[in-house]
Parts: structure tokens; sequence; C-alpha cells
């Protein structure tokens, strides 16, 4: 007996305890509104303890509730960034809108200020050789379009059409090579061909050199031939040259359509024997 006693000793001290305990607790429920030393003793040694456990609780809450603060900050910039993204798409739609509004309407002012009938047309493409330079417009003889008519932009004079298909056309531009039109000097009506020299540039043929022609000049097409309307822009004098020897001045024109930004144009339904 003593040696199970002895064997099973912790086990029966720690029993011992907690029944003592439990007694000493079950015999002062009664007082439930005064602790007995005993009570005072066990809190005084569990306080610790317990304010280490609420600490770490509320530490663990803390994270979690800051970690789940986090996770709905990153949703909630996640959906203000698509917010502002559409709001940017948005708002350059509706910038690209008014400014092509402007193009159209300038291209409105334009029709109506021509007697000929015309179709409006849309660059499509684009096309550059060693020897042509051309645009693709998307309107051709299904609209009633037909090689050699004039094609004009708000500011003035383009080029006409060298290739119609039934739904497209090539527009050679005037300042390529094998471009030529008939053209004066608004102000003192010097006469000439403005023919295009490539790279954006023209210059300005066939004018004598007892004219008169300055630089800042305006050169508009003259009307003869047929091809071109009288009076419609072509560019400015840039540079004017009378050398001792020939008959003509060499004159440099910019033309005042900016043919690499066009996007519209007006294509007047005319033949060019009209």
């Amino acid at each position: 007996m003593k040696e199970l006693l002895l064997r099973y000793k912790r086990f029966l001290i720690t029993a011992t305890f907690l029944v003592t305990a439990f007694l000493i607790y079950a015999l002062n429920l009664r007082y439930k509104e005064h602790a007995n030393p005993v009570e005072r003793s066990v809190m005084a040694l569990t306080a610790p303890f317990a304010n280490a456990l609420a600490g770490a609780d509320n530490f663990v809450e803390g994270i979690w509730r800051d970690y789940i603060d986090l996770v709905e900050v990153r949703q909630e910039n996640i959906a203000l960034r698509k917010s502002v993204k559409r709001l940017n798409e948005r708002i350059l739609a509706g910038n690209e809108a008014v400014v092509a509004n402007a193009r159209l309407q300038a291209l409105l002012n334009l029709k109506e200020t021509q007697e000929t009938p015309s179709v409006a047309v849309s660059v499509i493409g684009e096309d550059s050789s060693a020897w042509f330079k051309t645009l693709v417009v998307d309107r051709g003889s299904a609209d009633g379009l037909a090689e050699g008519m004039p094609v004009l932009a708000a500011g003035g004079a383009v080029g006409r059409l060298v290739k119609v298909a039934p739904h497209s056309s090539r527009v050679l531009l005037l300042t390529d090579h094998a471009s030529a039109i008939a053209a004066m000097v608004q102000r003192s009506r010097a006469r000439g061909v403005v023919r295009g020299m490539g790279g954006g540039r023209c210059s300005m043929e066939f004018t004598v050199k007892d004219e008169d022609v300055k630089v800042g000049d305006a050169v508009i097409c003259s009307g003869i031939g047929g091809v071109f309307p009288k009076g419609v822009p072509i560019g400015e004098v840039t540079m004017v040259k009378k050398g001792e020897y020939g008959v003509f001045q060499t004159i440099e024109v910019r033309p005042t359509v900016n043919i690499g930004r066009l996007e519209e144009m007006l294509v007047l339904l005319k033949q060019p024997h009209e």
C-alpha cells in the first residue's frame, strides 16, 4: 500500500489540492458579495496571468482588425484606380469629340462656300514611294468620285485624285513632285505654277523677274485649267530669289495646309475640263 501511495504521490497531491479548492469554493458560494482570504489569494496570483492573456487577446484582435482595414483599403484603392481610369477615358473621349467636332465644322463651313457639289472623305491610309506620295481616302467611284478631281481641306488646296476604286481613292498631294497647280500671288496678281518639291515644300515656277513677289505673300489658285476654283489658298511665299541670268524668279512656297495632320477633306465633284 505504501509503495502504491509513493508511486501515485504526485497524482494524489494534485487531486487533493483540486478537491480542497473545489470544496472551499462550494462552501463560500453563499458569500458571493465578500471574498475570503483564499479567494483573494487566488485572485492575486491569477491576476497577472489574466491581464497578460487579456493584453495578448487585445494585441491579436488589433492586428486582425488592422489587417482587415488594410485589405479594405487595398480593395478601395483598386476600385478608385478603376474609377479614375474610366473618368480619364471619358475625358479623353470628350476632348477627342470636341476636336473632331471643330474639324468637321470647319469642313462644313468650307463646303458651304463652294458652289460645286462635293463629297467629304476621311483619310484611311498613306502610301509613300520614291516617286509618289499619296493619301488613301474612304470614298470612290461608287460615291461619284473620278480621277483628276480637286481635293480641299479647311486651310486650302490639298491635291487631286489620281487613282479611284469603287470604295477608295488616292490623293496626290500638292507637295509631290508630280503635282502642278496654276497659281498667282494674291497681292500683286503675279502668275505661275506651284509644283511640289517633296518634304512638305512647294515652289512657284514660271514667274518672270519683273513680277512683284515678296516673302509673306499669299499664293492662291488662279483658276486657270479649271481644276481648282479660283481663290483657294495654296500657301505662303517663304523665299524669293532673282538671279542675274534667266527669265524667271526662284520662289519657295510653304503650303497653308499641314499635310501631315490631315484627317478629313472635301472632294469637289467636277471634271478637270469643266
